[in-house]
Parts: C-alpha cells; structure tokens; sequence
C-alpha cells in the first residue's frame, strides 16, 4: 500500500471558521486530535484550494461550518457541491473561550471537533429554491417599511417645530393627504432668517421619500406574494396566515424542509417548545425565550389573529380560562398548537409526535 492510499484511508473531520474574507480552517481525526489547519480566502479559487488540502488529509467524514447563512453560505455550497456532508456549528460558548481563549484556529478546531464528536447535527439551509429568493425579498421589504416609518417619524416631529404657517396648513389632516400635501409644497428660495421655505424644503423631501418608499414596498409585496403562493400554497389556507407571515416562517425552516425532522424541532427552533422548570415536588414549564424571534413573532401574530377571529381559538380561550391558566400561558400553549399545524402543512409525509 503506497503512502497515498494510506492517507487517503484516514477518517478526518473538518471544521471551518468563517469570517468575511478568510476561512480558517482545522483537520481533526475521529478522536478529535489535531491534525492541521490553514487559512483560505473567500473566493472560488479559494475554496478550491480548502477542498484539495483537505482532501489530501484523508477521507472527509464531516464538515462542521460556522454561520452556514452568514459569511460561510458560498463555502457551504460548495462542499456540498463535493459531496461532503456539512452541519452547522454554533460559535462556541462563553464558558469555553473562557478556558480556551479566542482564535481563528481554535474556534475551526472546535467546529471539527463538534463534528467528530457528534455534538453538531444541524443541517444547514440549501439556498437554492424560492425560498432563498423570498427571503432576499422579505428582508428588503422589512428594511423599507422601517425606512418609511421613521420617514413619517421625521415629518411629524419637524412639524411640531415648524414656523406657524406652515404648522397651521397641514394641521389636523389624515396620514395621507399630509403626506400629499408635503409632497406637492412649493416652497420659495431659501433666504436669511426664512425658516419657513427651508422647513417646506424638507417636508417635502420627506414625504417625496415617504411616496417612493411606499410604492417600492407594494412592488416588493406583489413579488412576495407570487412566490408564497407557489412556494406553500396550504400554508396560505390556515386561519391567520398571511403572506408576511409565510414568508417569515418559510425562511426560517428553508428550502430543504426536510432538515426540521419533526415538529418538536420546528417548535423548538421557533422558541415555542416549553422548557423544564421543574424543582422538587413543584412541576412547572417556563417560557422559551431562544430560537429564531422573527419565527416566534410570525406564531405570535397567527395568535392573536385567530384569538380574534376564529370561533375555536376563542372557545379554546374561555376553557383556559376557566381552568386558571393566565392569558401569557394560553397564547405560549397556543403558539405551540400552531407551530405542530405548520408542521403538518409543511412536512405531510412526517411523523408528528403529538404529546
């Protein structure tokens, strides 16, 4: 056997340390010993290079990856274009750097490490549907509406201190006509001392920025709304879920639903899976505050819709009630219920585990 097959013969872990320009990245074998690391740039010659060194290190088994939807997305694709199996790790936790410190070496050689142990499980996103398109979109959408929020914020404020006569013009009128009013001012040149063309200037300038914000808001809806309706047309059919609200909780669990493998997971990575807060003869669950919070705001939303309207939610309210449950433990019980229905909705095929 020549010294190449037995390299190649080596069960070798691999853990990768993303950061914006370069990878670092850390060889482990099956015992979690270090074997070597080196640092790659971020570009496709790059991780071409990461792909042949590690390969010439033996058999790959794993690939551990920090921030599979942050700055290691491009290299994620590209290993699982090879072939390799890649999870995602977490950034290591406080108490270990403690003990440990802080490097790009270490921090690869514990993602490796994670791997070969079996510590880290988690499948990253694929990126490759329409759900990576929605959330391009979603998200540039949500980074609108707040634009045009503090857009109306500014005008509000500048006209409690504008010069009276122009306060007196716009004053009492609706969100809208205020907002067109602004924008069809004629303010004249700006002079000295003249407070009130230089205040017209900006009313105007936020209120054009108010209009344009608005119709790029409504185009991207319009493009939400034709890719939620392909992507999870059954999702749309619940009560209480809307387009934004699909949109959110499709992006949370990706292209490749296949990854939630049951709905215990998808509640417990929308934070609603309730945590053991049990002590001596007392049994209690306390509320999970971690998990995706866009995810467990887009629940929360279906909630309070359907607490409104829909009849069985309402009944199902009352009967909690009646029980001494507080209105805080009804709606966690009932985000529960909500994320076991996506479930059903999103995985058909899967097994639901209803305890």
């Amino acid at each position: 056997m020549t010294d190449t097959d037995t390299a190649v013969s080596i069960e070798v872990y691999l853990g990768v340390d993303t950061h914006r320009d370069t990878h670092h990245a850390a060889l482990v074998d099956r015992l979690g010993r270090p074997i070597d690391d080196r640092e790659f740039p971020t570009t496709a010659d790059g991780y071409r290079r990461l792909l042949t060194w590690a390969s010439a290190a033996g058999a790959i088994s794993g690939v551990g990856v920090e921030g599979t939807s942050s700055y290691g997305a491009a290299l994620t694709g590209a290993l699982r274009e090879a072939g390799w199996a890649v999870v995602e790790v977490d950034h290591p936790d406080r108490s270990a750097r403690r003990r440990r410190g802080k490097s790009d070496p270490v921090d690869a050689y514990a993602a490796a490490v994670a791997v070969a142990s079996g510590r880290a499980t988690t499948c990253p996103k694929s990126r490759d549907g329409d759900v990576e398109s929605i959330r391009v979109l979603h998200n540039t959408r949500r980074a609108a509406v707040k634009a045009r929020s503090d857009a109306l914020t500014s005008l509000k404020s500048m006209l409690v201190t504008a010069p009276d006569e122009v306060r007196e013009r716009l004053r009492g009128l609706t969100r809208a006509r205020l907002i067109r009013m602004c924008a069809s001012l004629e303010p004249g040149p700006v002079a000295s001392g003249g407070a009130a063309a230089a205040t017209e200037i900006a009313l105007r300038s936020i209120a054009v920025r108010y209009q344009h914000l608005s119709g790029e808001i409504a185009a991207l809806e319009r493009d939400l709304q034709v890719l939620t309706r392909r992507a999870a047309p059954a999702l749309l059919e619940l009560p209480g879920v809307g387009f934004d609200t699909t949109a959110q909780l499709l992006i949370t669990v990706g292209d490749n639903r296949e990854r939630i493998v049951s709905e215990a997971a998808l509640a417990n990575l929308c934070g609603v899976a309730p945590i053991q807060a049990s002590s001596g003869q007392r049994c209690r669950h306390r509320l999970n505050r971690g998990g995706d919070r866009q995810a467990n705001r887009a629940l929360h939303t279906v909630v309070l819709s359907r607490l409104k309207t829909d009849p069985l939610t309402q009944a199902y309210r009352e009967r909690r009630l009646a029980e001494g449950k507080t209105k805080r433990e009804i709606i966690r019980c009932l985000k529960r219920a909500v994320a076991r229905e996506i479930f059903r909705v999103l995985n058909p095929k899967a097994e639901v585990d209803n305890s």
